[in-house]
């Protein structure tokens, strides 16, 4: 997500076009304002609306009841978990004792679970000398509620380049650069740690490991029939609801269940299958005893 400096950075080149989201604070005053309704929203599902806090810029507000209903259900159950924990712990420094625990270390043990599910933002806490009582804020867990499943998108992009439900798979796609930011740090081409001290050889490193990114990229889409990839994605996306979450094709499961391609060949990660390939060799061949010394191709059987 683009913070308003990055934007405003951006902004200075207008050929430049970005896409981002609002943060949950903005789309909260938008519900505030009344420029977005959430019983509309879950009607259409997608709409574009403007604001004028943001001149030259279009908002595209999606709502997502799969997401929606997972943020719900994961909230009820920090809820549940920190409600659980605060009554066994109410109930442990409330026992009889010759000298009851302090207000204070009642304070850095009821802070510990709290901050742990992240919930001090939901509970009120009363806490003295022995003792301990909490309550939920209703009204903070129902404002919060009423984001779930909304997002908001925003974009330079006028319309007549990228159309609102264009502009949402747009959003959609930056996952591929997360993945690839995942893949350059990550196990697969490591490009820490680096093992130079010139900021020259630290940018050549880095562009170098960039192109190898950039040939893995090219030979996951033409092996996608050998892979464990959807290869009916790319198509799909242009089809399916914008807001709706991608779901895989009957082919990408059948691979999946059976580990065999629809030509009858083992399906492989990307790892295995370079692997593979890593036994198979051509060799040119020439027949020692023929006096035109004739050649021929010879490829060595897999996994020899």
């Amino acid at each position: 997500m683009l913070t308003q400096t990055q934007i405003d950075v951006l902004k200075q080149h207008p050929a430049l076009g970005w896409i981002s989201a609002l943060r949950s604070g903005v789309i909260r005053r938008l519900l505030a304002e009344g420029r977005l309704v959430r019983d509309d929203l879950e009607t259409q599902r997608l709409a574009e609306i403007t604001w004028p806090e943001l001149p030259g810029e279009r908002l595209v507000a999606c709502y997502n009841p799969q997401l929606a209903q997972q943020r719900r259900q994961k909230r009820q159950e920090l809820l549940a978990a920190t409600q659980g924990e605060l009554e066994t712990l109410a109930a442990s420094v409330s026992r009889p004792a010759d000298r009851p625990e302090t207000a204070a270390a009642i304070g850095v043990r009821a802070g510990k679970i709290i901050n742990h599910y992240k919930m001090a933002k939901h509970f009120t806490l009363t806490i003295r000398d022995g003792h301990l009582e909490w309550a939920r804020k209703e009204d903070a867990i129902k404002n919060e509620g009423l984001l779930d499943g909304i997002y908001v998108i925003r974009t330079s992009e006028p319309a007549e380049r990228l159309t609102a439900a264009d502009g949402v798979r747009s959003y959609k796609r930056l996952a591929l650069v997360e993945q690839a930011f995942r893949c350059l740090k990550g196990i697969d081409l490591l490009v820490r740690p680096i093992h130079h001290r010139t900021a020259e050889r630290v940018r050549a490193h880095v562009l170098l490991c960039l192109l190898a990114y950039y040939v893995e990229w090219h030979l996951r889409q033409v092996w996608q029939p050998l892979l464990f990839e959807d290869e009916e994605l790319a198509a799909d996306r242009r089809q399916r609801d914008p807001v709706t979450p991608a779901c895989a094709s009957a082919s990408a499961r059948q691979k999946k269940k059976t580990h065999v391609t629809s030509g009858g060949l083992p399906v492989h990660s990307f790892r295995t299958l370079l692997a593979h390939l890593g036994t198979r060799c051509r060799n040119t061949c020439v027949v020692a005893g023929d006096p035109s010394r004739t050649s021929f191709s010879q490829v060595t059987e897999a996994d020899a």
